[in-house]
C-alpha cells in the first residue's frame, strides 16, 4: 500500500443499544474496540478521532462536532476538515476485526480507478458501509457542503445524503471485516471469536505487544518451536523461563537487536536444548 492518506474514526456516538456505554472503550481480547481501529490503520498520516479524548494506544488528533451528539455526518464534516491528504480512510470506531488488509484493498482500489470517488466496503449482504470507505477529500468536502446548503445542518443528517452524490466503487468485505458491535450480543460474539483456536494467538501476541509497548514483529513459530524443545528436552519449567531468557538476549543486542536478533538467539537456545536431549538420552 503506497497511497498517502489521513484517517478519519468516528468514537462519540450515543451507542444507545448499549444502553449509553461507552462502546469505543469496551475491550475484546484485552483491546478496547478504538484501538483495535486504530492498528489498522497505522500508516495514515494523520488520524483524526471524532471523539471526546481518551488514552489511546498511539497518539492521535481529536476532535468534536459541535453541538455534540450531532450524528455520524456531522461527526465526519468535524473530521474531515482537521485533514489534509487527498485521500481519506473513514472508519467507525466498533470493528473488533478490521485489519490492514482491508484497509489495503480500499485504498488500492480507490488509486486504480480514477474515476471514483469513494470506495466502500460492502458486507456480506451486500449492503454498502459508508463508514469503511476511502474517499476523496475534495468530492467529499462537496457533498458535505451541499447537505448543509439544502438542509442548513448535517446534525441529524442521514449518510446516504452524503455517498448518493458520489461516484462509487465498491470492495467486498472478508468474512469478518465488516462485523460491527452494535449490541451487547455482538460484543460477546466477538468475544468468543477471537478464542477461537486459529486466532487466539495471534490476538493474545498482538494484546501483550500493544501492552508493553513493543513494536517488533517476530516469528512465532521460531519461539514456540523453542518452547516445546526446552520442554521435551530439559523440563517443562524450562519453556517460558528459556523464551524470557531470549528475550532478554535480543533486548540487550540494543539498535543491532530486533527480529533477527530475537531468531538468532532463539536458534542458539534450540541448539542447547536440543544437546541436553541428547546427552539424556545416551544416559539413559
Amino acid at each position: 500500500m503506497t497511497t498517502a492518506y489521513d484517517a478519519v474514526v468516528l468514537a462519540g456516538g450515543a451507542a444507545r443499544r448499549l444502553g449509553g456505554s461507552d462502546k469505543p472503550g469496551v475491550r475484546i481480547g484485552g483491546r478496547t474496540l478504538l484501538d483495535r481501529v486504530l492498528a489498522a490503520c497505522p500508516d495514515a498520516g494523520r488520524t483524526v478521532v471524532v471523539a471526546d479524548p481518551r488514552p489511546t494506544a498511539r497518539p492521535v488528533h481529536w476532535t468534536r462536532e459541535d453541538p455534540s451528539g450531532g450524528g455520524p455526518l456531522a461527526a465526519l464534516g468535524a473530521g474531515v476538515r482537521e485533514t489534509g491528504a487527498d485521500v481519506l480512510l473513514v472508519l467507525s470506531a466498533d470493528l473488533p476485526f478490521l485489519d490492514g488488509a482491508t484497509v489495503g484493498r480500499l485504498l488500492d482500489a480507490l488509486a486504480a480507478d480514477p474515476g471514483a470517488e469513494a470506495v466502500l466496503l460492502t458486507d456480506a449482504e451486500g449492503r454498502d458501509q459508508p463508514l469503511v470507505a476511502a474517499y476523496r477529500r475534495t468530492p467529499l468536502l462537496r457533498e458535505l457542503d451541499l447537505v448543509v446548503e439544502q438542509r442548513g445542518t448535517l446534525d441529524g443528517g442521514p449518510l446516504r445524503r452524503l455517498t448518493g452524490g458520489l461516484r462509487l466503487s465498491r470492495v467486498a468485505a472478508g468474512p469478518l471485516a465488516s462485523f460491527d458491535c452494535d449490541t451487547w450480543e455482538d460484543i460477546a460474539t466477538a468475544r468468543t471469536r477471537i478464542r477461537e483456536h486459529g486466532t487466539v494467538l495471534d490476538e493474545w501476541i498482538t494484546a501483550v505487544k500493544e501492552e508493553l509497548g513493543i513494536e517488533l514483529d517476530v516469528d512465532t513459530g521460531v519461539l514456540l518451536d523453542l518452547a516445546r524443545d526446552a520442554a521435551h528436552g530439559v523440563a517443562r519449567p524450562a519453556a517460558p523461563l528459556t523464551t524470557f531468557l531470549v528475550g532478554y538476549a535480543a533486548a540487550r543486542a540494543g539498535s543491532e537487536g530486533g527480529p533477527e536478533a530475537v531468531a538468532e538467539a532463539a536458534r542458539k537456545a534450540a541448539a542447547l536444548a536440543q544437546r541436553w536431549a541428547a546427552e539424556q538420552d545416551e544416559a539413559g
